[in-house]
């Protein structure tokens, strides 16, 4: 397929707010997951927060706008210059040409969790300044992003749970292909709420401790929330950077909450990104997995790695730094990506102590410094909605 550049992007999670601190943390293997201590939740859990997302106050025309989710998304798009980054590039294509094609899971939810507990006691009335639209629809993000950088362009958002931000890219790849833009803002943003942690504790996928990812005591996820933006356009004099070269896409549906034993449909995925990039699976530096710490999900990706790539493939997993931010999990995956493709390091796996050997994978507990030209990125979400992408350096 014809690659994409990513001329701009910025990423905000619990490991650091902005690309400095974030591919910091990822070299040196330090997590932002603490003790759960967001508010009427209760659970003996780490999570992944973001620091200063309450102090964020949206004003004027955007005042309609703040909830938790869309907070996270402001303090994120203050970071790296991505605002004037987008400004130079609607003044090269348009305000009309530029997308805004976002992912996330539970948008602003804890805007609506918040309400409930005001209730009026003797109606049950949800309280008037409670604003659904701007808040927990799925489409306020896009909204909220699109109002924020002054673009008119095509807007939507993907909520097919993990892999929402990831497939963004690939519809960013339709859009621009089929002339509806010539740049797309992408990305995701989820925060952190009582829904989704309360609701992963009661399927008992939630680790008491900070989740070790490919780890053979591994016992489950570590939630967290973060913010990651991107602008794509094709390459051009104006339009340097690292390339977006394959994607795949698949949805197995095996089950609602669980994956495919083999990985079939993560397997798909994979190949078909190996396929669009026209590589082979030898040319691949490393993956950076899903791995969320789960013993069923790392053991299936797994399987579909080493049936798609070959005999231990090198693996990295992430989430010990950031938690797994599930909408935007994708979105925390590219921007690591880009950072070992700019400062030429494969990461370790945070937390890792005992690799699994059953896994058969090529996973480490320390960073390698080398030059590295390739990463696929996995991400992959409830109901097997399955995505993958291939990253490859500047020319």
């Amino acid at each position: 397929m014809d690659p994409l550049v990513i001329t701009a992007h910025t990423l905000t999670s619990a490991a650091g707010t902005g690309i400095a601190a974030n591919a910091e943390a990822l070299r040196s293997g330090t997590s932002g997951l603490r003790a759960c201590d967001l508010e009427r939740v209760n659970l003996d859990t780490y999570v992944g927060r973001v620091p200063g997302v309450e102090a964020i106050a949206l004003e004027g025309a955007l005042a309609p706008f703040q909830c938790r989710n869309n907070q996270l998304a402001e303090l994120g798009l203050r970071q790296d210059g991505f605002v004037a980054a987008v400004a130079a590039a609607v003044e090269r294509h348009g305000a009309d040409r530029v997308a805004v094609l976002l992912g996330t899971s539970t948008s602003g939810i804890a805007a609506t969790e918040a309400a409930y507990h005001r209730r009026d006691p003797q109606t049950g009335a949800l309280p008037p300044d409670y604003d659904y639209q701007h808040t927990q629809n799925m489409f306020s993000l896009a909204d909220f992003v699109a109002t924020r950088l002054g673009l008119s362009g095509p807007a939507m958002v993907v909520s097919t749970a993990c892999s929402s931000s990831a497939k963004v890219f690939a519809d960013a790849r339709r859009y621009i292909a089929a002339g509806l833009c010539d740049a797309a803002v992408v990305g995701g943003v989820d925060s952190l709420c009582g829904m989704t942690l309360y609701g992963f504790n009661a399927l008992q996928l939630v680790a008491a401790q900070p989740c070790t990812p490919l780890d053979r005591d591994r016992t489950g996820i570590s939630i967290g929330e973060a913010a990651g933006f991107f602008l794509l356009e094709r390459p051009s004099a104006n339009a340097q950077g690292a390339r977006l070269t394959g994607y795949g896409e698949s949805s197995d549906a095996h089950h609602m909450s669980a994956p495919h034993p083999e990985g079939l449909g993560a397997a798909t995925a994979l190949q078909q990104a190996l396929d669009r990039a026209g590589r082979q699976s030898d040319e691949i530096d490393y993956v950076l997995m899903h791995a969320t710490a789960t013993p069923a999900n790392d053991r299936s990706e797994a399987r579909a790695l080493i049936h798609r790539l070959g005999p231990t493939p090198r693996a990295v997993g992430s989430k010990g730094l950031t938690g797994h931010t599930l909408g935007a999990a994708g979105a925390v995956g590219v921007a690591q990506a880009l950072a070992s493709l700019a400062g030429g390091f494969v990461p370790a796996t945070a937390g890792l102590r005992h690799p699994d050997p059953e896994l058969g994978l090529d996973a480490r507990a320390e960073t390698e410094d080398r030059p590295v030209r390739r990463v696929l990125i996995n991400a992959f979400g409830f109901g097997g909605n399955n995505c993958s992408l291939l990253l490859e350096a500047p020319q």
